[in-house]
C-alpha cells in the first residue's frame, strides 16, 4: 500500500466515523441506524441519517437526503468531485440517485444482501447501460456499521 493509498484510506475512515455519528443519531431516534455524509474537494458539504419513520417518507434514506441537501448547499444538481459515505450498502433508489447526480464515488461500510446495489444484488455503478458510472469503496468499518444494525433490530425484536 503506497503512502497516498494509506491517506485515502485514513480519510475514507475519518468520513465514515461521520456517518456512523449519524447513524447512531438515527438510532436514538428510533430510525433504522444509517447514515452518510457527502465531500467535496475535502470538505463535508452534508450529513443526514435515515428520517423514513418521522417524516413518513419512503425516500427519507440518509444518502438520499444528504445527496439533496449537498445539492443544495453547493448550487448544482451535479454532485461531480463529490464522495457519498454511507454506513450501509445503497439500495436501488439511493444508487440510482447516485448515477443521475453524477457523484464520483461511494464509500460504504456494511453490505446489504437483501437491497445492495452497489455490487451485491445489482451493480448500478457500472453498468454500462446507464449514463455515468462511479467508483465504489466497500467495507470501510464494515464492523461497526453492521454492529449498529444488529444491535437495533436485536433491540427491536425485544419489544
Amino acid at each position: 500500500m503506497t503512502t497516498g493509498e494509506k491517506n485515502d484510506a485514513a480519510e475514507d475512515e475519518r468520513f465514515m466515523r461521520m456517518a456512523l455519528e449519524e447513524a447512531a443519531a438515527a438510532a436514538e431516534e428510533g430510525e433504522v441506524p444509517i447514515g452518510a455524509v457527502v465531500v467535496c474537494d475535502g470538505v463535508v458539504v452534508a450529513r443526514a441519517h435515515n428520517r423514513r419513520e418521522t417524516d413518513a417518507d419512503p425516500s427519507a434514506h440518509a444518502e438520499f437526503a444528504a445527496m439533496v441537501a449537498a445539492s443544495r448547499a453547493l448550487g448544482r444538481w451535479r454532485l461531480t468531485g463529490c464522495t457519498v459515505y454511507v454506513t450501509l450498502e445503497p439500495c436501488l433508489m439511493c444508487a440510482g440517485l447516485m448515477v443521475n447526480a453524477r457523484v464520483d464515488r461511494c464509500v460504504y461500510g456494511a453490505t446489504d444482501p437483501k437491497g445492495g446495489a452497489l455490487g451485491t444484488l445489482y451493480d448500478v455503478s457500472h453498468d454500462p447501460r446507464l449514463n455515468h458510472e462511479f467508483e465504489v469503496t466497500p467495507g470501510v468499518l464494515a464492523d461497526e456499521a453492521a454492529d449498529l444494525l444488529r444491535t437495533f433490530f436485536r433491540a427491536r425484536r425485544k419489544k
